[in-house]
């Protein structure tokens, strides 16, 4: 089959690229879905060019590729966008990206109608459909070298050490560089912003409660018992002072 062609298919096949709209739109959600709409079909672009370009590559070559078409979001350097909120993702493991694309993809992960950023990434991954596409970018991405992100939130450090002692270090490790063998990714060098929003998905159920959503399923456990957000900035800012 056709790569170009096939990418056309999914892309005039699918019905989940576009996020419901919200029963109570306001002028803030609007720019931000017209944004997000934006960037969507601007990488789209350039994931139907790599795919319909002549002299298919394989391996290293191809994963800069298509890593073009997470670019908008993510950055060239993958160090992420605050403002588009795309978390960082230069030198993550290359399991670990290739698991979460997986579950964007499989609709395990980003299904839930209030997951804005979620629904950004589900039709971004759909065009990873070529055998070796997920794993070569995912490849490429772990090689970037890590992107230095600053703090922007507070938080009791010692409160927060003593909630990752307690909820975190047994799967993330002592230095929270996570634990392959418990799908555990690295904690230290993501922005804390990210991290705090990842937390309230899983608590609110946004992400991890799909029943195939194994690691996610473990993290909704352990994010219910953090009583309130306050809890999630202390741990998240003892995690920042862990060396990257």
């Amino acid at each position: 089959m056709h790569r170009c062609g096939g990418f056309r298919r999914r892309l005039l096949g699918t019905t989940a690229f576009a996020p419901p709209s919200p029963v109570n739109p306001d002028a803030e959600v609007s720019l931000q879905r017209k944004l997000y709409g934006g960037l969507i079909l601007a990488a789209m672009a350039l994931a139907l060019l790599a795919g319909c370009g002549i002299g298919y590559t394989k391996g290293a070559a191809h994963g800069r590729e298509v890593f073009k078409t997470c670019t908008p979001c993510h950055g060239a350097n993958g160090g992420g966008s605050q403002e588009l909120r795309a978390p960082a993702i230069a030198g993550l493991p290359d399991w670990y990206i290739t698991a979460e694309l997986t579950k964007f993809q499989s609709d395990i992960r980003g299904a839930h109608p209030d997951d804005m950023e979620g629904h950004r990434m589900r039709p971004m991954a759909r065009t990873l459909y070529h055998p070796g596409d997920i794993e070569e970018v995912a490849a490429h991405v772990s090689r970037l070298k890590p992107v230095s992100v600053r703090p922007t939130l507070g938080g009791d450090v010692a409160a927060g050490q003593k909630s990752y002692t307690t909820l975190c270090i047994a799967c993330h490790g002592a230095d929270a560089r996570g634990t392959q063998a418990l799908g555990a990714p690295p904690l230290v060098g993501q922005s804390d912003w990210y991290l705090v929003a990842q937390l309230k998905k899983f608590k609110t159920g946004m992400r991890g409660a799909h029943p195939q959503d194994g690691t996610g399923g473990q993290m909704r456990a352990m994010s219910l018992t953090m009583p309130d957000t306050t809890a999630m900035h202390d741990v998240v800012a003892y995690i920042k002072t862990l060396p990257n």
